[in-house]
């Protein structure tokens, strides 16, 4: 899940700041009881409204993964995502799971097509994956509804 934006946590503040009730700042803003201490708790002890980093220990192989894996796309691209992973342990001398290479392959846009592998195309879809375009519905009298009654001339 996402961090609210620093601009919502702002006016939640400034809300409680004017004195507002908790109750009308739920239901102005849709955040919790829990959500507005923690950002008063947090304008008061840091000055700061931004979004904490989240926590865990950062990605060791992705960023090599991603940075020095094109060559060797480009070089091989006929090979396998096991034997993809036999080739990077050999050069690099770092051990690398078929699931993280694929994962970084597709990052980096690159598709297996007929055994062979390629890079993305020049051609870059509009809309992100799950997004749809807009359907024109009209009917030749120029209609919007698909239930409008045809117009006879």
């Amino acid at each position: 899940m996402r961090a609210y934006s620093t601009d919502l946590r702002e006016r939640v503040v400034r809300a409680v700041e004017e004195g507002r009730p908790r109750e009308e700042i739920i239901h102005l803003f849709g955040v919790s009881r829990a959500t507005i201490k923690r950002y008063v708790n947090q304008q008061r002890e840091t000055g700061d409204l931004a979004p904490k980093s989240i926590p865990g220990r950062p990605a060791a192989k992705g960023d090599a993964l991603r940075a020095e894996l094109w060559s060797q796309l480009e070089a091989h691209r006929e090979a396998t995502l096991p034997e993809h992973c036999q080739i990077w342990e050999a050069t690099h001398g770092q051990q690398v799971s078929p699931a993280t290479m694929g994962r970084a392959i597709r990052s980096l846009g690159w598709t297996r097509k007929k055994r062979r592998w390629w890079p993305p195309s020049g051609m870059r879809r509009r809309e992100q994956p799950g997004e749809s375009r807009p359907v024109n519905n009209s009917t030749t009298n120029g209609c919007l509804s698909m239930n409008a009654p045809p117009i006879w001339l």
